[in-house]
């Protein structure tokens, strides 16, 4: 099984990647730059870039977490498996915070964006969205950190 946790582990690092480069561009990069746009460009873009993540970012993120809890159970070491564990825990806690806070969010700015509409609470949608993604990278970097130790450690 460990070469089977080793396969899963590196499946898991890279569908993690991806997701983690998102979502430390975005803190990096898009949270501020938002921050100093206008409504109208916030609403427009924003809603057209959560189009194409909402709809392309899942299989990835999805992947990440089943090569997390594959690799996990498949792990031969305590410390491979802990590790494992620790990177489980951390995407389904991003999950989580996906779901209830910026998901709701994506889709309400891209129904504006579709509708070339700006929602009168843009400013508040944004602060809302920019509020959870420095957490989300931090719950990404510890998956990665998790799956790359897990390899490290088989």
């Amino acid at each position: 099984m460990t070469t089977f946790a080793l396969v899963a582990a590196l499946v898991g690092v890279l569908s993690t990647a991806v997701i983690y480069g998102t979502d430390l561009f975005c803190a990096l990069v898009v949270r501020p730059a938002a921050a100093g746009a206008a409504d109208s460009s916030v609403a427009d873009l924003l809603g057209r870039i959560h189009e194409f993540g909402d709809r392309r970012l899942p299989v990835p993120g999805v992947l990440s977490i089943v090569a997390a809890a594959a690799a996990t159970a498949t792990a031969g070491t305590g410390p491979a498996r802990l590790a494992g564990a620790a990177a489980l825990v951390a995407l389904i806690a991003w999950l989580v915070i996906y779901l209830r806070i910026s998901a709701p969010i994506n889709k309400r700015l891209r129904a504006a964006a579709a509708t070339r509409t700006v929602p009168a609470d843009t400013a508040e949608l944004q602060r809302r969205w920019d509020g959870v993604i420095t957490p989300r990278a931090v719950l990404q970097t510890v998956a990665l950190a998790g799956l790359l130790a897990v390899v490290v450690l088989l």
